[in-house]
C-alpha cells in the first residue's frame, strides 16, 4: 500500500471528488480578511507588489487584541493610529468610525471571541520611486486570527532577555511614536537575540540608555517603586504600557518615567515587558544577571491579574 506524506503528491493521485471528502472538514472554515471594503477569503487577500507599504514600508499599523468578544482599548489604537498617519502625511482611508466598524466586523465574519488583529494602512500602488505623491489611494487591510509569543512556561517562571549591539532608531531621525511597517531595527535586534539564545532582548538608544525590547516595552519594580523609560528615550507609546501606567495608579504602586540602564535592570527587584503581543510578562534574567530571586516578583503578579481583569471591560464589544 502506497502511503502519501504529502498532500500535493496525494492530490495528484485521488480523484477530485475523492480529494474534497478526505479534506473538506480541515479547510471548512476559511479566515476572511478585510481588504479595501471587502471581506475576501485569506488566499485571495493580495496586494500590488507597486505597493509602498510592501516596497517601502511606507504604511502604518496596529497590533491589537480581542478577548471574550471585547476589543481592548479600540480607541486608544485607532488614535494612535490616526497619529501615526498624521506624522507620516498619510490619509487613513476611512474614518475612525469605519475602521472600528470594519474592525468588529472582520472578528464577527471569522467567529472569533479571542483573536490578534493586525490592523495594516500603506500608501498605496505608486511607481518605483520614493515619492508618496504618487500613491493616490491607500490600502488598508485587517486580519483577525491568533497569536501566540511565549510558550506558557515563560509568564510562569520568566523570560531570561539579553540586550543586543543593534541600537534604537534616534527620535531625530524616526519618532519612536509612529507605529510604521518599517520594523527592520526591531528585526535586526530580533535576530540578534536568536542568535544569542534568547527570545526577546533589551534595545540601547545612541547616548547607551534601555529605549525598550524588539516588540515590548520594558518596566523595572525597585524598592516598591514601577519605572519605565520615557518614549524620549525611544521607546513606542504602547497600549499595554498605558494600561499599566493606569493600572499602578489603580493599585496605588508609585510609577515613574526615567532613564534607564542595564545597570538599573540587572539590580532591580523585578521586571516585565507589556505588548499587545506578549501582554504583561516577567523577566528573571537579563545578560547572564539574576533578576531578584530569579522568579517572576509580587508587584509583577498584581499588575498581571489587574491586566487580565481589564482586558475584558474596557474596549468594545463586537
Amino acid at each position: 500500500m502506497k502511503i502519501w506524506t504529502n498532500p500535493a503528491d496525494l492530490k495528484q493521485n485521488l480523484a477530485d471528488e475523492d480529494w474534497t471528502k478526505l479534506f473538506a472538514p480541515a479547510y471548512a472554515v476559511k479566515m476572511k480578511i478585510y481588504l479595501d471594503g471587502k471581506f475576501v477569503d485569506s488566499s485571495e487577500a493580495k496586494v500590488s507588489v507597486f505597493d509602498h507599504g510592501l516596497l517601502y514600508g511606507d504604511g502604518v499599523f496596529e497590533g491589537i487584541r480581542l478577548y471574550d468578544g471585547n476589543i481592548f482599548r479600540l480607541e486608544e489604537h485607532l488614535e494612535r493610529l490616526e497619529y501615526s498617519a498624521k506624522a507620516i502625511m498619510l490619509k487613513l482611508p476611512l474614518t475612525r468610525d469605519e475602521i472600528r466598524a470594519a474592525t468588529c466586523e472582520t472578528c464577527r465574519q471569522n467567529g472569533l471571541t479571542d483573536a490578534y488583529i493586525r490592523l495594516v494602512v500603506t500608501r498605496g500602488v505608486g511607481d518605483l520611486g520614493l515619492a508618496p505623491w504618487l500613491c493616490p489611494k491607500p490600502t488598508i487591510f485587517i486580519i483577525a486570527s491568533k497569536i501566540s509569543l511565549y510558550p506558557q512556561e515563560h509568564y510562569d517562571n520568566g523570560l531570561a532577555i539579553v540586550t543586543v549591539p543593534t541600537r534604537r532608531i534616534g527620535p531625530a531621525s524616526l519618532p519612536p511614536a509612529i507605529k510604521s511597517l518599517n520594523y527592520l531595527n526591531n528585526i535586526l535586534g530580533k535576530i540578534e537575540a536568536k542568535l544569542f539564545g534568547a527570545l526577546e532582548a533589551i534595545m540601547l538608544n545612541e547616548q547607551g540608555y534601555v529605549a525598550e525590547c524588539t516588540a515590548d516595552n520594558v518596566f523595572i519594580v525597585h524598592k516598591g517603586t514601577i519605572i519605565t523609560p520615557a518614549a524620549s528615550q525611544g521607546a513606542l507609546k504602547g497600549i499595554t504600557r498605558g494600561a499599566v501606567i493606569d493600572i499602578a495608579a489603580e493599585l496605588g504602586v508609585p510609577l515613574r518615567e526615567s532613564d534607564m540602564t542595564r545597570y538599573d535592570i540587572w539590580c532591580a527587584d523585578e521586571c516585565f515587558l507589556t505588548g499587545s503581543g506578549a501582554e504583561v510578562i516577567p523577566v528573571v534574567k537579563l545578560d547572564g544577571r539574576v533578576i531578584g530571586t530569579g522568579k517572576p516578583g509580587p508587584i509583577t503578579h498584581r499588575v498581571l491579574e489587574a491586566f487580565r481583569r481589564r482586558v475584558l471591560i474596557e474596549g468594545t464589544r463586537i
